[in-house]
């Protein structure tokens, strides 16, 4: 898995985008930003197209928001 690429947490369902790895934990941003969490690596499966689509659609979402 390379930085960029969004995955699900399988712990919990959540998907994250690879912000970086350190040891056997990848670390994962939520779509549209937010704080970052550890998730083991082999919790970590793939996310499917119309996952990454939605994930993509809440992040430009929450960059066109008015402060």
């Amino acid at each position: 898995m390379t930085a960029g690429e969004y995955v699900i947490d399988s712990r919990n369902g959540r998907i994250g985008r690879v912000m970086g790895r350190v040891g056997t934990y990848v670390q994962l941003r939520p779509p549209g930003g937010g704080r970052e969490w550890d998730c083991p690596l082999e919790a970590v499966t793939p996310a499917r197209p119309g996952e990454v689509l939605r994930a993509r659609v809440r992040e430009v979402n929450a960059e066109g928001r008015l402060p």
